[in-house]
């Protein structure tokens, strides 16, 4: 997994404390890329670039919630004092909390769309300029948000979910419309069944061993395949966008 193209990159990985964001945010490093952690726990970002700084990499550690829009402009501000303006933008913090809409979960509704869909927007807000003046500048720009195959393929009690991914979709082709013509690629990535820690939040004992038990049957993705797409997908040449991508296990329908 070597892409020699990502080690002009900067980066900056939301999520990064666990799952995708984090091996996204490794694999990116050990390519030469400059990499800013971007997640809530702070422990576990330190722990991160503490890895990645003793593999030979850079990473910057930078707690945030993606639900804060000050505290996202501060850490904006922050990562290009480090290392000047992002060029490679990932999305990968989320929330997966299923119920069934008759439980009226509203609090665990509003989590997920403020996360998942609203402080995607805001982190895009924050680094906009960013990568729309690396563009202009004539260097290789990339968008990458990570969605779900739960956009478009739905499960029970996991309608709110799938409604945030879906909209996250629609938001990666819309903004292709904008950001295409300034050179700024977009891509959206819908991943199926992978391991992560987003199956940890669930509170409902049933759906929890309902989704142990496709784990149990259908061996997951691991968050590195995930990776590898994104940091395959930004090392193309500057003139080709790869606009979507699904992934699933090989067991998986």
């Amino acid at each position: 997994m070597s892409y020699p193209a990502l080690a002009t990159r900067t980066a900056a990985v939301t999520g990064a404390a666990s799952g995708m964001g984090a091996a996204t945010a490794r694999l990116l490093a050990a390519n030469g890329a400059r990499v800013a952690l971007l997640a809530r726990r702070a422990e576990r970002l330190a722990g991160l670039a503490e890895e990645i700084a003793a593999a030979g990499g850079q990473a910057l550690p930078v707690p945030v919630d993606v639900t804060d829009a000050a505290a996202l402009t501060r850490a904006a501000d922050q990562v290009r004092d480090w290392a000047g303006p992002v060029d490679l933008l990932v999305n990968a913090a989320g929330v997966m909390l299923p119920n069934p809409l008759a439980a009226g979960r509203a609090d665990e509704w509003a989590k997920m769309v403020d996360t998942n869909l609203t402080g995607l927007l805001r982190v895009i807000d924050a680094f906009r300029a960013d990568l729309v003046a690396a563009a202009a500048a004539g260097r290789t720009a990339d968008l990458v948000n990570v969605s779900s195959i739960g956009a478009h393929v739905p499960f029970p009690s996991y309608a709110v979910y799938g409604a945030t991914k879906a909209a996250v979709t629609q938001l990666s082709a819309g903004l292709r419309t904008e950001f295409g013509p300034l050179d700024v690629r977009v891509t959206n990535v819908e991943p199926g069944l992978t391991e992560t820690e987003l199956g940890r939040q669930i509170d409902n004992p049933e759906l929890a061993e309902q989704l142990a038990g496709m784990f149990r049957l259908i061996p997951p993705l691991a968050a590195e395949d995930v990776a590898d797409l994104i940091a395959w997908t930004a090392s193309r040449r500057r003139g080709v966008n790869l606009r979507q991508a699904v992934l699933l296990p090989t067991r998986q329908a």
